[in-house]
């Protein structure tokens, strides 16, 4: 076991508190400079290329990572481990597997960016893995009993309510254009009615809810990492829509957060 050999205990959770500290860094820096990928790409980033490999090469780490720590631990069935395993990798194989070949356009991704997310991707993995199988909650000995716990109860059913949100969003934005159109659009239906940014907030519920099922610090680093990144996005692009779209059209809905931001 490599991996573990290198992150004893107190490294582990040296790289939290380190990820933590950086989530506070990115998250006032990206309101201040927009990730050049999406809408906001521009050349000022560097050598692009394709955007489904460039996605496809960015997410798939976190899901290969997480994959040899499980099967380093000799393929635990242990329920709580295995159902918040099966969790994060619902989310990764589809994110890394389907939602690139159901990208419509020609658009590009910088490597910059990519690499970037690699570099997360792999460190994260590294974390919620060894979170599972290297340094469980004590709870988990419980068995299939913690899973009737009413915070698990509520992170799975928050989990899911997310993802189901962001598999919608992502499918909403897929159909605002027809094929060789390069316009922009502001989308309206599903959560499109309440925030700009429906897709991002599904994510964030996902990976909150997670975190309260999971019930450890180290689950934490993800939905804060996500809100350091996603929150500041979700600001710009509502912003973005405010200027294309005008005070009409976006006043009644909030950034990612609906009802309150």
């Amino acid at each position: 076991m490599i991996i573990k050999h290198v992150l004893s205990y107190s490294l582990f959770q040296t790289t939290i508190w380190t990820m933590l500290a950086l989530a506070l860094i990115v998250f006032v820096s990206l309101y201040f400079v927009n990730a050049g990928y999406g809408q906001f790409r521009t050349r000022s980033w560097g050598w692009s290329i394709n955007n489904r490999v460039g996605w496809i090469l960015m997410e798939a780490p976190v899901f290969l990572v997480m994959l040899v720590i499980w099967a380093q631990s000799g393929y635990s069935l242990h329920v709580p481990e295995l159902v918040l395993f099966g969790l994060f990798q619902l989310h990764y194989l589809q994110r890394s597997f389907i939602f690139p070949f159901l990208m419509k356009g020609r658009s590009e991704m910088p490597v910059a960016i990519m690499l970037m997310g690699v570099l997360f991707n792999t460190i994260n993995g590294i974390l919620q893995g060894g979170n599972l199988y290297w340094y469980p909650n004590p709870d988990y000995a419980d068995g299939a009993s913690y899973l009737l716990r009413w915070h698990v109860i509520l992170g799975i059913a928050l989990f899911i309510a997310g993802f189901i949100i962001n598999l919608h969003s992502d499918r909403v934005i897929r159909r605002l254009r027809k094929p060789g159109d390069t316009r922009h659009y502001l989308p309206h239906r599903g959560f499109y009615r309440y925030v700009t940014s429906a897709n991002y907030f599904g994510e964030l519920l996902e990976w909150t809810g997670y975190a309260i099922a999971t019930a450890t610090l180290a689950a934490w680093v993800f939905p804060i990492w996500t809100a350091a990144n996603l929150v500041p996005r979700a600001h710009a692009i509502h912003k973005r829509y405010h200027d294309e779209f005008g005070d009409a059209a976006v006043s009644h809905r909030r950034r990612i957060f609906p009802f309150i931001y």
